[in-house]
């Protein structure tokens, strides 16, 4: 790992305004219990109908079947109530506090894992599982009423629950406050200009338990590059940002878990916190 120990020593060296950024994915919540989405037992098959993800999560299905939907996406959080951080959301935890505000996370991951383990310096670039917003284009986004709690995925919504997800202003549908596949990245719910801001400024880029499946990622790797920063692979195998990166010089392939990658990371950059004669 000699060359992962000189890039990071690089960007520890350089102006404080250089980030440390990671970019996680579902696979790091993967030991936590909940599945990925595209494989056999993902969460996409799970409770679905075995409708194909690109039809069922969309905004267009949501508009014709909003009771179906909520079911789902109160199921999907019952599923996200029952899981806890593990070992990768606490190493990154440690991560930041080395690293204070030149650590910056950028997920995909909509299930709060990340601020349970106590993580604040992050972009949620898929939206959240905690909010909701008006389906008819209110702008307000507010928190889910504690009321409506987490669903089997055959249990129906109540008559309360769905006084509960009506919008106060219009009277129609709220919907989760998170991207479907029919939707376009914006910053209110996307953060889509910060997480480019903060990849352009990125020294390195590490890239956890993702395969790359959505554009906003792909163009996050791909304007760390273009702006001299160095791509960290951390996946169990190729995906499409190995695909990116594979002609380039400024990259890293590490085929590990996510938790024995970032023990390694975490250990490089304290070391290199001690030694720095600048601090990181």
């Amino acid at each position: 790992m000699e060359q992962l120990e000189d890039i990071i020593k690089q960007v520890s060296t350089k102006n404080k305004r250089t980030l440390f950024t990671f970019l996680t994915g579902a696979g790091i919540s993967s030991e936590s219990g909940i599945p990925t989405y595209r494989g056999v037992d993902g969460i996409w098959i799970k409770g679905t109908k075995f409708h194909k993800p690109e039809e069922f999560g969309t905004f267009k299905y949501f508009k014709e079947n909003p009771e179906e939907v909520w079911q789902y996406s109160l199921f999907r959080k019952k599923m996200f109530e029952n899981a806890k951080p593990n070992a990768s959301h606490y190493e990154l935890v440690e991560i930041e506090n080395i690293l204070k505000d030149r650590f910056h996370l950028i997920t995909q991951n909509i299930d709060n894992l990340h601020r349970l383990s106590g993580t604040e310096r992050i972009f949620e670039i898929h939206g959240n599982n905690r909010q909701i917003k008006c389906s008819n284009g209110c702008r307000e986004i507010i928190n889910l009423p504690e009321e409506i709690k987490g669903k089997e995925i055959d249990e129906d919504l109540t008559e309360r629950e769905i006084e509960l997800l009506k919008c106060k202003s219009c009277g129609s549908w709220m919907r989760p406050n998170i991207l479907w596949f029919d939707e376009y990245y914006d910053e209110q719910t996307n953060k889509k200009f910060s997480s480019l801001k903060i990849a352009k400024n990125s020294g390195i880029l590490f890239i956890l338990g993702t395969s790359g499946a959505t554009n906003l990622p792909v163009t996050i790797a791909e304007t760390t590059l273009k702006y001299g920063g160095t791509i960290v692979d951390i996946n169990i195998e190729d995906n499409q940002f190995t695909a990116l990166i594979k002609d380039k010089k400024n990259k890293i392939i590490i085929r590990k878990t996510s938790t024995e990658a970032l023990k390694l990371i975490k250990e490089i950059i304290k070391h290199m916190h001690t030694i720095v004669k600048t601090p990181i």
